[in-house]
């Protein structure tokens, strides 16, 4: 069973400077990303100075990303996901470092939580989609507790499941990648929904929360303001304090397996 998965221990991760060294492989390109680019912009009311430089989907290093990886902001005890709420639901997480503190948190639905900063940008639209989901908060989980989340998780993507499948408590999808305005990328992102019987469970691992919906709108003010087409890196974005530091996070070859990481 997948709860019974030996989790790994977390390595001290590595120092910004350091460069850190994976496998990786090619990734297919997607031949509708035309398509799909001007839908994002038409529907986050996104205008961006050159069109053409945000339908390419991967720059030579990012054909390098293995088509299904997880990236995150990390240290040696905690890894940060994203999550956006409406601002009664934020502000009073934060100011009770809690995240049902509102009256206005609900358990009865499926809380997705993301690693990725960008996919939450693309989910909310910086923050300005949706009134609901008009602040991004940072929680902090221990690494051993995402893991266990990670352990009890089935891959879906639309498929039917099968009754053992249905008790699983965790949901996990593989969706495109975004870059910093929101251009799909030629890899997969982690997405992953929380609900059945640890809906109570993990709002309790939760031990940082931090409400960074200014640098989501530091981001689109950047990148809607950008001059002649000007692309930034994500370095550049991440000492701009546009963008968090994300890196690989490793997960083990038993996690590896539930994820269907090797899979396409």
């Amino acid at each position: 069973m997948a709860e019974s998965l030996s989790l790994p221990r977390r390595m001290t991760p590595l120092n910004s400077t350091d460069q850190y060294k994976n496998d990786r492989s090619s990734t297919k390109q997607n031949s509708c990303l035309l398509t799909i680019s001007k839908a994002i912009n038409s529907v986050f009311e996104f205008s961006p100075t050159n069109n053409k430089e945000q339908i390419i989907m991967s720059t030579s290093k990012d054909a390098q990303v293995p088509y299904r990886q997880i990236r995150a902001t990390y240290d040696s005890e905690t890894i940060t996901v994203y999550q956006a709420y409406s601002a009664t639901i934020a502000t009073a997480a934060v100011k009770a470092q809690k995240l049902s503190a509102s009256p206005d948190f609900s358990l009865s639905r499926m809380t997705w939580i993301k690693p990725s900063f960008c996919w939450m940008m693309y989910r909310s639209g910086y923050g300005t989609k949706d009134p609901r989901q008009s602040h991004i908060l940072a929680l902090k989980l221990p690494h051993s507790n995402f893991e266990k989340l990670l352990s009890q998780a089935v891959v879906c993507h639309g498929q039917t499941l099968n009754e053992e499948e249905k008790k699983m408590p965790v949901r996990v999808q593989w969706d495109p990648e975004r870059g910093p305005g929101l251009e799909v990328l030629g890899y997969r992102s982690l997405q992953v929904g929380i609900g059945g019987s640890l809906s109570k469970t993990w709002l309790e691992w939760v031990v940082g929360i931090e409400d960074v919906t200014e640098m989501a709108a530091r981001l689109r003010e950047v990148v809607q303001n950008r001059k002649g087409g000007e692309k930034l890196s994500r370095e550049e974005l991440v000492e701009m304090r546009c963008l968090p530091e994300e890196r690989v996070y490793e997960v083990s070859e038993e996690l590896r397996k539930v994820l269907k990481m090797d899979e396409k």
